[in-house]
């Protein structure tokens, strides 16, 4: 009788199963630390079932811009599951005695999702299991009130088990450092290599490390405590509108998330009394059974259709969005002709940031920061106010974080990323949805005071400092053949890229890979592209009839995709 060794490799022979992916499963069945899965693994080969164990073990998921993410399963080193998650805690953790804590504070948080608080739990007891305090938190939280507990209870680190907007299928492990934010380079290689090298992950039971104060539950002073830090940014932002009463016609979701917890609380604090919770969608759950096409993502038009279907029928003037677990933040709005709309990330960011830079005088050493595919209309404003700002950054919130601990707080006046991801005030280091409510929604009531709404305001700044038109597209490609497919598309790009964009011609290619800026057509390197470095590509057109035209290509760093952002800038207003 054929053994399941013989037969996982008679299917790498005969191209069933790829060589990596099938040295990935040879260890799960052999691994005497994986004992408990080895029995699952054999039954799959034995029964043939080797697409499904490509889809289980066709790569290790990576530390991408938003932590370990990815889809539930069972087993398997492509999937989040019990293993994945405790390699993650156990990698955190030696990392961290690499790095000089042998002790310390742990905050540990989750959402909404499937399995988050088993994943949670999982994360504390092997947490506790290396010496480490652990406090976790007594039910699920937003992300930005882990980075807020990390700070304000002088963590060494923490962790928040969490997917974000991704479908209900998935989950994800996040994990932070000391000062707040994601963990950046070289800690984000450390774990990795800790997390290559685990073995004999250790555990605890999770009652009897609670019992002994090994695990130790927070509970709502935190969360009063990261309240009170965001009402703060309304005076060190100088953002607060003299206009009483505070009655703003709006509808508030938290698309079955955690928003109804982090962020209407601080909206109700603020004195706004005409801000209502949307109520199909006001309730925590894992499905997101009410959310179009079940993708609570706020960034897509479709997501917002039954709130602003029920705003309109209220009378209401503003609807608000946050994703799953309360970190970004959507808004739609009624344009001039009273039509509906959903403003990007950028343009809110430009409404924002324009806010922000009027309404107080800000010191010599006052910054901004944002990322590489972030609209350049940012700069326009802030060169309009003598105003530094960094627009080279990253795509992920921890690269502006980080830029925050190079810099110093004391000028940071505003972080924002394109994909709705915005920071005001310097209590934690990483985006959060409550300050960006509370800013759009003082924006939205000085406006409807006038009979008018935010879009009233981004066509001003555009009058004021020229047009600025954006697309932003998507291509997902999932599992091995889509991750191969996004590499052939960006070699493509890199090695013959395209030389017109209808009348417009391109000009040369800024390629942080390679780090050269080359020409176009001719693809000659012109010269040396510094730091940093990132698989990204961003093309410039020649300007003709006073626009200029940016195409950023880059592979996402969360999700299956290769995104492409485009600008379309006027040079003159």
């Amino acid at each position: 009788m054929q053994s399941t060794e013989a037969r996982l490799k008679q299917a790498v022979v005969a191209g069933r199963i790829d060589t990596d992916s099938a040295d990935r499963v040879r260890r799960w069945l052999t691994d005497p630390a994986l004992t408990e899965f080895s029995g699952d693994v054999a039954a799959l080969i034995d029964s043939g079932e080797f697409d499904r164990l490509v889809e289980l073990f066709w790569e290790d998921i990576p530390f991408g811009t938003g932590g370990r993410r990815g889809v539930m399963g069972p087993l398997g080193t492509a999937t989040i599951n019990a293993r994945t998650i405790a390699e993650s805690a156990h990698g955190l953790a030696c990392h961290l005695k690499e790095s000089g804590y042998d002790e310390g504070r742990v905050a540990v948080a989750h959402d909404t999702r499937h399995r988050s608080r088993e994943f949670a739990r999982l994360t504390a007891t092997t947490l506790a299991a290396h010496g480490f305090e652990v406090l976790e938190f007594d039910d699920y939280r937003a992300t930005p009130t882990l980075s807020f507990a990390v700070r304000h209870l002088e963590c060494v680190a923490g962790v928040v088990i969490s997917a974000s907007h991704n479908p209900p299928s998935d989950n994800g492990f996040k994990a932070y450092w000391s000062h707040g934010g994601q963990v950046l380079p070289p800690h984000d290689a450390g774990i990795v290599d800790c997390v290559a090298r685990s073995a004999t992950i250790p555990t605890l039971d999770y009652d009897d490390a609670a019992a002994d104060g090994r695990i130790i539950q927070l509970g709502p002073e935190i969360d009063e405590a990261h309240r009170q830090a965001v009402l703060n940014t309304r005076t060190t932002a100088a953002t607060t509108v003299e206009v009483q009463p505070r009655d703003l016609p709006a509808l508030f979701t938290p698309l079955c998330g955690v928003g109804a917890v982090s962020v209407m609380p601080v909206l109700r604090e603020a004195g706004f009394t005409g801000i209502t919770i949307f109520p199909t969608q006001a309730e925590p759950d894992a499905d997101f059974t009410s959310v179009p096409d079940q993708l609570p993502n706020p960034e897509r038009q479709e997501v917002f259709e039954p709130a602003i279907l029920a705003a309109r029928s209220a009378g209401q003037v503003l609807v608000m969005a946050t994703d799953p677990d309360a970190d970004r933040l959507g808004v739609a709005a009624p344009d001039s002709s009273g039509n509906w709309r959903v403003m990007t990330g950028n343009q809110l960011a430009t409404v924002l940031l324009d806010h922000l830079l009027r309404n107080r005088e800000w010191p010599a050493n006052a910054y901004v920061l944002t990322t590489l595919v972030t609209t350049p209309l940012l700069r326009v404003l802030c060169q309009s106010h003598q105003v530094e700002i960094v627009d080279n950054l990253l795509v992920g919130f921890k690269h502006i974080a980080g830029e925050i601990e190079n810099r110093g707080p004391e000028g940071f006046i505003f972080g924002c990323e394109e994909s709705i991801g915005y920071q005001v005030g310097t209590y934690c280091r990483d985006k959060d949805a409550a300050p960006a409510a509370l800013l759009t929604a003082d924006i939205a009531l000085e406006l409807h005071a006038q009979q008018k709404s935010l879009w009233h305001r981004l066509d001003r700044i555009h009058r004021e400092h020229g047009q600025v038109d954006e697309f932003q597209h998507s291509v997902y490609a999932k599992g091995p053949s889509g991750r191969q497919r996004i590499d052939a598309a960006m070699h493509q790009l890199r090695h013959h890229p395209p030389s017109t964009l209808g009348t417009h011609t391109w000009e040369r290619v800024r390629d942080y890979a390679t780090h050269e800026i080359r020409n176009l057509p001719g693809h000659t390197s012109v010269e040396p592209l510094p730091a940093p470095t990132s698989d990204l590509l961003v093309f410039e057109t020649q300007t003709r009839d006073e626009v200029a035209i940016t195409l950023a290509v880059r592979p996402s760093g969360t999700e299956p995709k290769i995104k492409f952002y485009g600008f379309a800038r006027q040079t003159r207003p």
